[in-house]
């Protein structure tokens, strides 16, 4: 089977991570798998030192051209299935697959617990192109509404394959943190900044009484407006700002502990991540770190609260040191239980084949 994943996203994301992933495992069961995103740009280049067939695209800002720029690579390459994620991705895809002609499908995929309506793009696509919907948990599949397609809808929970994670080696040199220090990485993508800007106010009320921590955040592309707020609250000499960098694992990999303040894919990678390296993980209490966070046994999930009282619950944790090994074993576990990363692929794949010889109906 031939399939294409479209990434419009010019900067490496958790969407983006989430279709290499997929990418790399559907081209290890023997499919003909590309990538096509914006030429010279991040993503690109983390596709291309991971070793993925990429389909580089010129930018143009329109949806006119991303379709035009598609359909081209559908003809050449014979694709059966385009996998894709927004609306506007969805839109483009479906229309380069009806000017194209000939059998084929889209799957729009949702991140876990990112459920929206679809829009206008999606319920044209429906009638350009046989499409179907990839869910990334039960739990939202049971709650959709709005998203229509003609395919079987399916599940690909999010997983990974701990042993990638083992050869990893820390990056401690680059975190800004002392040799003694506290570790705590906090991994932010750049929207909500609610979990980010409460990490940095928890270290400002312990700062005091625990001058050995430092908090090293990475992910989002720009962080100038952190550093502003890093300065009020005084905590800038116990800060680095790391942004989007290639080598995220390794700085994952160098926490004592981690703490997600991220959304949707972003969060559930870096949730998965720090399980995969045995470290304990804080983040606030929702549906999507419940669902990846055992609390208590894996790591801390914080209740709404006041900033005191966050910090007094994070500083307890931090202070229980000789449950942090047992809670990282525990979390290893259950990631390699719950989250495994072949069970990804098979929903993946299944959507696919659900969508490959699929044509599209005549529109009135």
């Amino acid at each position: 089977m031939r399939i294409l994943f479209f990434v419009s996203d010019t900067h490496w994301s958790g969407r983006a991570r989430a279709f290499a992933l997929a990418a790399r495992g559907l081209a290890a069961r023997g499919h003909e798998v590309h990538i096509a995103c914006d030429e010279e740009c991040p993503v690109q280049d983390r596709l291309v030192k991971e070793a993925l067939s990429v389909v580089p695209m010129t930018p143009n800002g329109n949806a006119a051209g991303d379709t035009l720029q598609l359909r081209r690579a559908l003809t050449e390459r014979g694709v059966d299935v385009v996998f894709v994620h927004s609306d506007a991705e969805h839109f483009s895809a479906g229309s380069a697959l009806r000017l194209r002609g000939g059998a084929g499908g889209v799957i729009r995929r949702i991140p876990p617990f990112a459920l929206a309506a679809g829009g206008t793009g999606g319920r044209i696509t429906s009638r350009l192109a046989p499409s179907g919907v990839l869910f990334s948990t039960e739990a939202d599949l049971g709650a959709a509404t709005g998203l229509r397609g003609r395919l079987q809808p399916v599940v690909a929970p999010v997983g990974l394959d701990p042993a990638t994670h083992d050869g990893v080696s820390k990056a401690t040199e680059i975190t800004g943190a002392r040799p003694d220090a506290r570790l705590i990485v906090c991994v932010y993508d750049g929207g909500d900044r609610r979990g980010v800007m409460a990490a940095m106010r928890t270290l400002a009320l312990l700062a005091p009484r625990h001058p050995e921590l430092h908090l090293a955040v990475i992910g989002a592309p720009h962080l100038d407006e952190l550093r502003m707020h890093g300065a009020a609250l005084g905590i800038n000499p116990m800060m680095t700002l790391l942004g989007a960098r290639d080598d995220d694992l390794a700085v994952l990999r160098a926490a004592d502990v981690g703490w997600v303040a991220a959304d949707g894919d972003a969060a559930a990678f870096a949730a998965l991540d720090f399980m995969a390296m045995r470290i304990p993980v804080i983040a606030a209490r929702g549906p999507l770190t419940e669902h990846y966070i055992a609390d208590g046994i894996a790591g801390l999930l914080l209740p709404p609260a006041d900033p005191a009282s966050t910090a007094a619950v994070v500083a307890a944790f931090l202070a229980r040191r000789d449950q942090h090994g047992p809670m990282g074993n525990a979390g290893r576990a259950r990631l390699q239980r719950e989250f495994p990363f072949d069970a990804m692929i098979d929903g993946y794949e299944r959507a696919a084949l659900a969508a490959a010889g699929q044509r599209a109906q005549t529109v009135s």
